[in-house]
C-alpha cells in the first residue's frame, strides 16, 4: 500500500493523533491503556443511570489473535501489512468498555471473506470459533458474537450457521451490504436469507469501498472512501432490499443497517417520489413501512437523529461504537455524546437505544447479560438451556 492510501485509509484517519497507533498483537499492558485512552472518564459517565452503565454496543470489531496467527501461517494474511485495527487485545477491550459504559459488546470477526477454498473456510472459521467460545466463557456477560458469512463457500455457511447458532450461542449473522458488485437483495442471496430467516435471525450488515475500484484506492482524490462511500454502500443495499421486497418475502428476517442507515433516512421522500423509476416500481405507499422495518445503529458517530428518529423510530436505534475501526478518543468525544446529548431521544427512548432495543431485538443476548436483570428461576429458551448447561 502507498504512503499516500495509508493516510487515506479509513481507520489511520480516525485515529490520527490517537494513542492506537503504537498497538501491538501482544497486547502489553502500557499498549493497553494507550488503546483505551487515558485521562478522565467522559462527560456523564459519573451519574449513576444503570442504562448508560449497561451499554450493548452492537457494532464492535473482532480479528482474533489465534486467528491472525493461524492465517500468517496459511498465507492468508501478511501480519505486516495489516492494519493497526487488527491488533485486537482484551485488555485495551475491556478498558475501553468499562470507561465508557458498555457492559456487553456483541464481536464482528473480520477479514473473513479472504479464504481460498472451501476447506481453509472452514479451517479458518474453526479457529475464529474456538476463539470466541473461550473470550465469552472467561468473560461471562461482556461478550456476544456473530456468525460470519461467507457466502463465497455456500456449504461452509450452512455449517457455521448450524455451529454457531445451535452450538455456541450466535446472536445474529454478519455480511457485507453486497459482494463483487452484487447488493444484499438480490436473488444470489436467498438460499442465505432463508436459512437466517428459518431461525428468526438478525442480519447485521457492515459496507465496505464501492465497487470497480481497487480496495483502499479513494472515489474521490483525496476523500478517504469511509467519508462517503461507506455509507453510499449501506444505501444501495437497503434500497435493493425494499425494491426486492426482501423483508416481505422473508418476515421472520431482521436487518440492521450501520452508521445510521447511512443516507436511507435522509433520501426518504426522494425514494416516495421517484421509486417508480426503479424496476419493479417501488410504491411511495409503502416506503416509510419498509424504512421502519430495518434496524439501525449509532456507529458513525451518529448525527443529529432527528431524521431518523422520524423515519424509523427510536425503537429501531441500537447503540454502536464501530471499536476499535473507531478509537477511544471518537468514542468519547463524539459517539458517545452524540446520543447522550441529542435532544431528539427522551431519555426512555435513550435507554432503549443504549441497551433495550438491542435485548428485545435479540433475546439470545440475555444469556450473556451480567448485570442480574434475569432472575435465576426465570426459564430459557432450550437452545439457551443447553448451552448454559454445557459450559
Amino acid at each position: 500500500m502507498s504512503n499516500t492510501s495509508r493516510r487515506l485509509s479509513r481507520r489511520g484517519l480516525l485515529i490520527a493523533g490517537g494513542a492506537m497507533a503504537s498497538a501491538t498483537a501482544a497486547g502489553t499492558t502500557q499498549t493497553s491503556r494507550a488503546l483505551a485512552g487515558g485521562g478522565d472518564s467522559p462527560s456523564g459517565t459519573e451519574r449513576g443511570d444503570d442504562a448508560w452503565r449497561a451499554k450493548i454496543d452492537v457494532h464492535h470489531h473482532f480479528t482474533a489473535p489465534q486467528w491472525v496467527d493461524w492465517a500468517e501461517r496459511e498465507g492468508v494474511v501478511r501480519r505486516e501489512e495489516l492494519q493497526w485495527w487488527s491488533r485486537w487485545d482484551v485488555d485495551s477491550t475491556l478498558a475501553q468498555m468499562d470507561r465508557v459504559g458498555i457492559a456487553t459488546a456483541v464481536l464482528n470477526p473480520t477479514m473473513q471473506d479472504r479464504y481460498r477454498s472451501a476447506a481453509q473456510a472452514r479451517e479458518g472459521l474453526s479457529v475464529v470459533f474456538e476463539a470466541l467460545t473461550a473470550l465469552v466463557h472467561e468473560h461471562p456477560g461482556r461478550f456476544a458474537f456473530l456468525c460470519p458469512a461467507v457466502l463465497d463457500h455456500p456449504g461452509v455457511t450452512t455449517w457455521a450457521l448450524r455451529r454457531a447458532f445451535d452450538d455456541l450461542g450466535a446472536v445474529g449473522v454478519s455480511m457485507k451490504a453486497g459482494y463483487n458488485g452484487v447488493y444484499l437483495g438480490d436473488p444470489s442471496y436467498d438460499r442465505f436469507l432463508a436459512q437466517v430467516d428459518e431461525r428468526s435471525g438478525v442480519v447485521f450488515t457492515h459496507p465496505l469501498d464501492l465497487p470497480g475500484k481497487p480496495p483502499g484506492v479513494p472515489t474521490v482524490p483525496g476523500v478517504p472512501n469511509f467519508m462517503c462511500d461507506f455509507l453510499l454502500d449501506t444505501t444501495r443495499a437497503a434500497v435493493n432490499m425494499i425494491r426486492t421486497r426482501t423483508l416481505d418475502r422473508y418476515p421472520h428476517l431482521s436487518v440492521v443497517l450501520p452508521h445510521a442507515g447511512g443516507f436511507l433516512p435522509q433520501i426518504a421522500t426522494r425514494l416516495e417520489a421517484f421509486g417508480d423509476f426503479c424496476t419493479p416500481p417501488i410504491d411511495a405507499s409503502r416506503v416509510r413501512d419498509a424504512l421502519r422495518r430495518f434496524h439501525y445503529d449509532t456507529a458513525g458517530p451518529l448525527a443529529p437523529a432527528c431524521t431518523l428518529v422520524e423515519t424509523a423510530g427510536a425503537d429501531r436505534i441500537l447503540f454502536g461504537t464501530d471499536w476499535p475501526a473507531a478509537s477511544a478518543e471518537i468514542i468519547t468525544d463524539y459517539t458517545v455524546p452524540a446520543v447522550e446529548a441529542d435532544h431528539a431521544f427522551t431519555e426512555h427512548q435513550r435507554r432503549g437505544i443504549y441497551r433495550d432495543n438491542a435485548r428485545r431485538l435479540m433475546p439470545a443476548l440475555k444469556r450473556a447479560d451480567h448485570t442480574g436483570r434475569r432472575g435465576k428461576d426465570e426459564p430459557s429458551a432450550s437452545g439457551e438451556r443447553e448451552v448454559l448447561a454445557a459450559r
